[in-house]
């Protein structure tokens, strides 16, 4: 794989990560607009860079979680939780 590949992913796991503690934060504080306006963005963001992965390289998710439109890449490796 190219070394695009990598930083999308290594931005996807970013992401991620900074969901996940927000996720649990606003658990606790869910009446904290910047942390939920935080949150939101990040949503944003990982939107942005799991389309442009999938656009790249092929599906994420996979039961009707990712749009296919040029064609079924299932059947190719790496798959992202491999690498």
């Amino acid at each position: 794989m190219d070394e695009n590949y990598y930083r999308l992913l290594h931005e996807l796991q970013a992401v991620d990560f900074v969901l996940v503690e927000l996720n649990l934060y606003l658990d606790t504080h869910p009446n904290d607009a910047n942390a939920l306006q935080q949150y939101n963005d990040c949503v944003r963001r990982r939107q942005q860079v799991a389309g442009q992965f999938e656009a790249l390289y092929g599906p994420l998710l996979h039961f009707g979680h990712s749009y296919q439109p040029n064609g079924w890449k299932w059947s190719s490796s790496p798959w992202p939780w491999q690498v």
